[in-house]
């Protein structure tokens, strides 16, 4: 940030001093914790547009840049290329405001797909990971292929559930994210289309408000193969997001939503900001908001932004 912020000592700026600013366009952002000066300036040259400053800061491991002026969808791709991330800020929801975050769990709060770890163990894994596969890309009907998936677990042992439980690997940024949030009011909740052992593990680790999930049938220690229930696919997770703000009395202009694959589809869609995290190709297409490099506290990037856009409007 420091090489950023002695180029550029007071904002608002130009990017480019000696050249004209379009005047009124729309806010925007690139974060990363690798953002600076010279990578600024790559993508100044691979966007050819001159960038309104408005004010740059840190949060967390991350940078952040707010900008204004013509953001082409393009733009985005450029960014990438940097291994940056960039954002349209066209969203109300902010840190400051007290609200509502669901979480997808599988590949967003944890690092890894419980029912392929769990199917490793049972001896089905390959099996299992490409049904998943297939699944997150939207090529299989959601609820067909977890009832498959877990058909294949028929006869395991209860007990290889502790196992992977016992290592559950916590995605990168999730704890300082949620304390963050949680010191200015916001409810967090789970609904994951994976399972209640560890989606209730992790509610209660972490201190969360709801969680909602999916239950393995066991009888006697051993999985039957069968799913306990509704299953909790996409337009069950919207439901859930949008039960929730009722509940707790959050406004839905601060709700979010974040997940990886095509299941979180639906809530991202009813969220006020819809975040895609290190998701599959066609999620990254359908979302609002998409994240390829930071953890989760790259969501902090995006609702911090609101808040200085909001300071720069009074």
């Amino acid at each position: 940030m420091q090489t950023i912020l002695q180029k550029f000592p007071h904002f608002p700026t130009a990017l480019l001093a000696e050249q004209k600013v379009q005047e009124k366009q729309g806010y925007s952002i690139l974060f990363s914790s690798q953002l600076n000066l010279e990578k600024l300036m790559a993508f100044q040259q691979k966007c050819g547009e001159n960038f309104q400053l408005f004010d740059c800061w840190e949060m967390a491991n991350n940078v952040v840049l707010l900008m204004q002026g013509e953001f082409s969808p393009e733009f985005i791709a450029y960014a990438h290329e940097l291994q940056l991330d960039a954002a349209v800020l066209n969203f109300h929801a902010k840190l400051s405001q007290s609200g509502l975050l669901v979480m997808d769990m599988d590949s967003t709060a944890i690092k890894i797909e419980c029912i392929d770890e769990i199917a490793k163990l049972a001896g089905t894994g390959e099996e299992v990971s490409a049904i998943t596969a297939a699944a997150m890309r939207g090529e299989l009907d959601f609820e067909q292929s977890l009832r498959r998936r877990v058909g294949t677990l028929k006869g395991a042992k209860e007990s290889i559930l502790a196992d992977v439980r016992r290592n559950l690997p916590l995605m990168g940024g999730l704890k300082e994210t949620i304390s963050e949030l949680k010191k200015y009011g916001w409810k967090i909740a789970i609904a994951s289309g994976g399972f209640t052992y560890f989606a209730d593990y992790l509610k209660d680790m972490l201190g969360l408000d709801y969680a909602v999930s999916n239950q393995f049938d066991i009888v006697d220690g051993i999985l039957t193969g069968k799913v306990k229930g509704d299953i909790v696919h996409a337009q069950y997770k919207a439901k859930v997001l949008q039960q929730l703000a009722e509940q707790f009395n959050i406004d839905p202009k601060n709700t979010v939503a974040i997940g990886d694959g095509a299941n979180d589809l639906a809530m991202m869609s009813v969220a006020n900001l819809g975040a895609a995290f290190h998701a599959k190709p066609k999620v990254q297409q359908q979302a609002q908001v998409v994240v390829n490099f930071a953890d989760l506290t790259g969501l902090l990037c995006l609702l911090s932004a609101s808040d200085r856009i909001n300071n720069l409007t009074k």
